[in-house]
Protein backbone atom coordinates (compact mmCIF):
# COMPACT_ATOMS: atom_id res chain seq x y z
CA UNK A 1 0.00 0.00 0.00
CA UNK A 2 1.28 3.49 0.78
CA UNK A 3 4.64 3.35 2.55
CA UNK A 4 5.63 6.74 3.94
CA UNK A 5 9.14 8.01 4.55
CA UNK A 6 10.06 11.51 5.69
CA UNK A 7 13.43 13.15 5.09
CA UNK A 8 13.47 16.66 6.51
CA UNK A 9 10.97 18.69 4.41
CA UNK A 10 10.19 15.91 1.93
CA UNK A 11 7.64 13.15 2.52
CA UNK A 12 7.52 10.27 0.05
CA UNK A 13 4.47 7.98 -0.15
CA UNK A 14 5.32 4.92 -2.22
CA UNK A 15 2.55 2.72 -3.59
CA UNK A 16 3.59 -0.87 -3.02
CA UNK A 17 0.83 -3.38 -3.74
CA UNK A 18 2.03 -5.54 -6.64
CA UNK A 19 1.28 -6.07 -9.38
CA UNK A 20 -0.80 -2.93 -10.19
CA UNK A 21 -1.30 -1.12 -6.85
CA UNK A 22 -5.04 -1.81 -7.01
CA UNK A 23 -7.33 0.18 -4.72
CA UNK A 24 -9.15 -1.51 -1.82
CA UNK A 25 -9.98 -0.73 1.82
CA UNK A 26 -6.37 -1.07 3.00
CA UNK A 27 -5.25 1.21 0.16
CA UNK A 28 -7.56 3.94 1.43
CA UNK A 29 -6.62 3.38 5.08
CA UNK A 30 -2.89 3.62 4.42
CA UNK A 31 -3.36 6.76 2.32
CA UNK A 32 -5.25 8.38 5.19
CA UNK A 33 -2.55 7.26 7.63
CA UNK A 34 0.12 8.83 5.43
CA UNK A 35 -1.84 12.09 5.26
CA UNK A 36 -2.23 12.05 9.06
CA UNK A 37 1.54 11.78 9.45
CA UNK A 38 2.24 14.57 6.95
CA UNK A 39 -0.29 16.78 8.75
CA UNK A 40 1.47 16.14 12.08
CA UNK A 41 4.99 16.71 10.76
CA UNK A 42 5.17 20.47 10.39
CA UNK A 43 8.64 20.40 8.83
CA UNK A 44 7.22 18.76 5.69
CA UNK A 45 6.43 21.07 2.78
CA UNK A 46 6.15 18.57 -0.10
CA UNK A 47 4.54 15.14 -0.49
CA UNK A 48 5.87 12.99 -3.34
CA UNK A 49 3.60 10.14 -4.49
CA UNK A 50 5.29 7.41 -6.50
CA UNK A 51 5.15 3.67 -7.18
CA UNK A 52 7.60 0.92 -6.36
CA UNK A 53 6.73 -0.73 -9.68
CA UNK A 54 6.39 0.34 -13.29
CA UNK A 55 2.62 0.86 -12.96
CA UNK A 56 1.56 3.84 -10.85
CA UNK A 57 -1.98 2.61 -10.13
CA UNK A 58 -4.39 0.74 -12.38
CA UNK A 59 -7.50 1.65 -10.37
CA UNK A 60 -9.93 -0.46 -8.37
CA UNK A 61 -9.20 -3.98 -7.19
CA UNK A 62 -11.04 -6.04 -9.83
CA UNK A 63 -11.49 -9.09 -7.62
CA UNK A 64 -13.07 -6.91 -4.94
CA UNK A 65 -15.31 -5.24 -7.54
CA UNK A 66 -16.40 -8.62 -8.88
CA UNK A 67 -17.42 -9.76 -5.40
CA UNK A 68 -19.22 -6.54 -4.49
CA UNK A 69 -21.22 -5.98 -7.67
CA UNK A 70 -22.63 -9.51 -7.58
CA UNK A 71 -25.36 -8.57 -5.06
CA UNK A 72 -27.44 -5.48 -4.23
CA UNK A 73 -25.82 -5.29 -0.79
CA UNK A 74 -22.42 -5.53 -2.42
CA UNK A 75 -23.26 -2.62 -4.71
CA UNK A 76 -24.09 -0.51 -1.65
CA UNK A 77 -20.76 -1.50 -0.13
CA UNK A 78 -18.96 -0.54 -3.35
CA UNK A 79 -20.54 2.91 -3.25
CA UNK A 80 -19.37 3.32 0.35
CA UNK A 81 -15.83 2.34 -0.63
CA UNK A 82 -15.89 4.92 -3.41
CA UNK A 83 -17.14 7.47 -0.88
CA UNK A 84 -14.14 6.67 1.32
CA UNK A 85 -11.82 7.15 -1.65
CA UNK A 86 -13.51 10.47 -2.47
CA UNK A 87 -12.93 11.71 1.07
CA UNK A 88 -9.31 10.57 1.10
CA UNK A 89 -8.62 12.30 -2.22
CA UNK A 90 -10.33 15.45 -0.95
CA UNK A 91 -7.91 15.36 1.99
CA UNK A 92 -4.97 14.88 -0.38
CA UNK A 93 -6.09 17.79 -2.55
CA UNK A 94 -6.49 20.12 0.41
CA UNK A 95 -3.46 19.17 2.49
CA UNK A 96 -1.22 22.14 3.25
CA UNK A 97 1.85 20.95 1.35
CA UNK A 98 2.72 20.70 -2.35
CA UNK A 99 1.76 17.26 -3.65
CA UNK A 100 3.54 15.73 -6.64
CA UNK A 101 2.50 12.58 -8.50
CA UNK A 102 5.27 10.73 -10.34
CA UNK A 103 3.61 8.72 -13.13
CA UNK A 104 6.30 6.44 -14.46
CA UNK A 105 3.72 4.05 -15.87
CA UNK A 106 0.00 3.49 -16.24
CA UNK A 107 -2.39 5.57 -14.12
CA UNK A 108 -5.92 4.58 -15.05
CA UNK A 109 -9.36 5.03 -13.49
CA UNK A 110 -8.94 5.53 -9.76
CA UNK A 111 -5.19 5.69 -10.24
CA UNK A 112 -5.50 8.76 -12.42
CA UNK A 113 -8.09 10.19 -10.02
CA UNK A 114 -5.38 9.92 -7.35
CA UNK A 115 -2.99 11.82 -9.61
CA UNK A 116 -5.61 14.49 -10.36
CA UNK A 117 -5.95 15.15 -6.63
CA UNK A 118 -2.25 16.13 -6.52
CA UNK A 119 -1.06 19.67 -7.19
CA UNK A 120 1.51 18.65 -9.79
CA UNK A 121 1.88 15.67 -12.13
CA UNK A 122 5.00 14.39 -13.90
CA UNK A 123 4.45 11.59 -16.42
CA UNK A 124 6.54 9.40 -18.66
CA UNK A 125 5.84 10.23 -22.29
CA UNK A 126 4.91 6.56 -22.68
CA UNK A 127 2.65 6.28 -19.60
CA UNK A 128 -0.96 5.29 -20.26
CA UNK A 129 -3.32 7.76 -18.59
CA UNK A 130 -7.08 8.12 -18.54
CA UNK A 131 -10.49 7.56 -17.02
CA UNK A 132 -11.87 4.64 -19.08
CA UNK A 133 -14.76 3.69 -16.78
CA UNK A 134 -17.46 4.50 -19.35
CA UNK A 135 -16.23 1.52 -21.34
CA UNK A 136 -17.32 -0.66 -18.40
CA UNK A 137 -20.68 1.09 -18.08
CA UNK A 138 -19.43 3.08 -15.07
CA UNK A 139 -18.15 6.57 -14.30
CA UNK A 140 -14.95 7.84 -12.66
CA UNK A 141 -16.79 8.40 -9.41
CA UNK A 142 -13.95 9.16 -7.00
CA UNK A 143 -13.79 12.78 -8.10
CA UNK A 144 -12.64 12.21 -11.68
CA UNK A 145 -15.56 13.93 -13.41
CA UNK A 146 -15.12 16.98 -11.18
CA UNK A 147 -11.33 17.37 -11.11
CA UNK A 148 -10.63 16.67 -14.77
CA UNK A 149 -13.29 19.20 -15.78
CA UNK A 150 -11.92 21.79 -13.39
CA UNK A 151 -8.29 21.21 -14.40
CA UNK A 152 -8.60 20.75 -18.16
CA UNK A 153 -11.96 22.27 -19.01
CA UNK A 154 -15.18 20.79 -20.29
CA UNK A 155 -13.94 19.95 -23.78
CA UNK A 156 -11.07 17.77 -22.61
CA UNK A 157 -13.16 16.18 -19.86
CA UNK A 158 -15.88 15.20 -22.33
CA UNK A 159 -13.31 13.78 -24.73
CA UNK A 160 -11.47 11.70 -22.13
CA UNK A 161 -14.41 10.59 -19.95
CA UNK A 162 -17.21 10.16 -22.49
CA UNK A 163 -14.85 8.56 -24.99
CA UNK A 164 -13.20 6.32 -22.37
CA UNK A 165 -9.98 7.48 -24.01
CA UNK A 166 -6.55 6.46 -22.81
CA UNK A 167 -3.70 8.76 -23.88
CA UNK A 168 0.05 8.66 -23.46
CA UNK A 169 2.00 11.10 -21.32
CA UNK A 170 2.94 13.35 -24.21
CA UNK A 171 -0.70 13.67 -25.30
CA UNK A 172 -1.76 14.20 -21.68
CA UNK A 173 0.67 17.13 -21.33
CA UNK A 174 -0.71 18.71 -24.50
CA UNK A 175 -4.24 18.40 -23.08
CA UNK A 176 -3.24 19.83 -19.69
CA UNK A 177 -3.83 16.54 -17.84
CA UNK A 178 -0.23 16.53 -16.56
CA UNK A 179 2.28 19.33 -16.13
CA UNK A 180 5.37 17.65 -17.55
CA UNK A 181 5.96 14.71 -19.90
CA UNK A 182 9.46 13.26 -19.63
CA UNK A 183 11.33 10.42 -21.30
CA UNK A 184 10.85 7.21 -19.28
CA UNK A 185 14.47 6.97 -18.16
CA UNK A 186 14.39 10.55 -16.84
CA UNK A 187 11.09 10.58 -14.92
CA UNK A 188 12.52 9.64 -11.51
CA UNK A 189 15.42 12.10 -11.70
CA UNK A 190 13.24 14.93 -13.02
CA UNK A 191 10.68 14.40 -10.26
CA UNK A 192 13.38 14.11 -7.59
CA UNK A 193 14.89 17.45 -8.65
CA UNK A 194 11.43 19.05 -8.69
CA UNK A 195 10.59 17.73 -5.24
CA UNK A 196 13.96 18.90 -3.86
CA UNK A 197 13.28 22.41 -5.14
CA UNK A 198 9.76 22.44 -3.74
CA UNK A 199 11.05 21.13 -0.41
CA UNK A 200 12.90 24.43 0.10
CA UNK A 201 9.65 26.41 0.11
CA UNK A 202 8.03 27.32 3.45
CA UNK A 203 5.01 25.24 4.33
CA UNK A 204 2.98 28.17 5.63
CA UNK A 205 3.19 30.00 2.29
CA UNK A 206 2.28 26.84 0.38
CA UNK A 207 -0.77 26.20 2.57
CA UNK A 208 -1.94 29.82 2.26
CA UNK A 209 -1.48 29.77 -1.53
CA UNK A 210 -3.48 26.54 -1.83
CA UNK A 211 -6.32 28.00 0.24
CA UNK A 212 -6.52 31.00 -2.08
CA UNK A 213 -6.33 28.91 -5.25
CA UNK A 214 -9.16 26.71 -3.94
CA UNK A 215 -11.24 29.80 -3.22
CA UNK A 216 -11.07 30.74 -6.90
CA UNK A 217 -13.30 27.82 -7.81
CA UNK A 218 -15.09 27.08 -4.52
CA UNK A 219 -16.14 30.65 -3.78
CA UNK A 220 -14.63 33.12 -6.25
CA UNK A 221 -16.23 36.15 -4.58
CA UNK A 222 -14.28 35.42 -1.39
CA UNK A 223 -10.97 34.67 -3.09
CA UNK A 224 -9.59 38.21 -3.00
CA UNK A 225 -10.52 38.66 0.66
CA UNK A 226 -8.89 35.33 1.43
CA UNK A 227 -5.69 36.55 -0.23
CA UNK A 228 -5.70 39.55 2.08
CA UNK A 229 -6.34 37.43 5.19
CA UNK A 230 -3.59 34.97 4.28
CA UNK A 231 -1.18 37.78 3.42
CA UNK A 232 -1.75 39.41 6.81
CA UNK A 233 -1.19 36.10 8.57
CA UNK A 234 2.02 35.39 6.65
CA UNK A 235 3.45 38.86 7.31
CA UNK A 236 2.95 38.15 10.99
CA UNK A 237 4.67 34.76 10.81
CA UNK A 238 8.27 34.84 12.14
CA UNK A 239 9.59 32.41 9.52
CA UNK A 240 8.04 34.41 6.69
CA UNK A 241 9.43 37.62 8.15
CA UNK A 242 12.94 36.17 8.16
CA UNK A 243 12.67 35.12 4.51
CA UNK A 244 11.32 38.51 3.43
CA UNK A 245 13.88 40.45 5.44
CA UNK A 246 16.74 38.35 4.05
CA UNK A 247 15.49 38.90 0.51
CA UNK A 248 15.10 42.64 1.03
CA UNK A 249 18.51 42.99 2.65
CA UNK A 250 20.13 41.18 -0.25
CA UNK A 251 18.19 43.10 -2.90
CA UNK A 252 18.65 46.56 -1.40
CA UNK A 253 22.40 46.06 -0.96
CA UNK A 254 22.92 45.42 -4.69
Amino acid sequence: MFKLTINESIATATLDRPPVNAMDYEWVNTLNAALDEVDRTRSVSVLHLRSSSKIFCAGADLALMQRLVATPAGCDEMVELIRKVQRALDRLEGIGVVTVAELGGAALGGGFELALACDLRVASVKAKLGLPEAGLGLIPGAGGTQRLTRICGEQVARRIILGAEVVNGEQAAALGMVHWAVEPENVAAFTSDLVARLGKLPRQAIAASKHCIAASYNNPADGYEMELRETRALYGDPDSQKLVQAFLAKSVSR
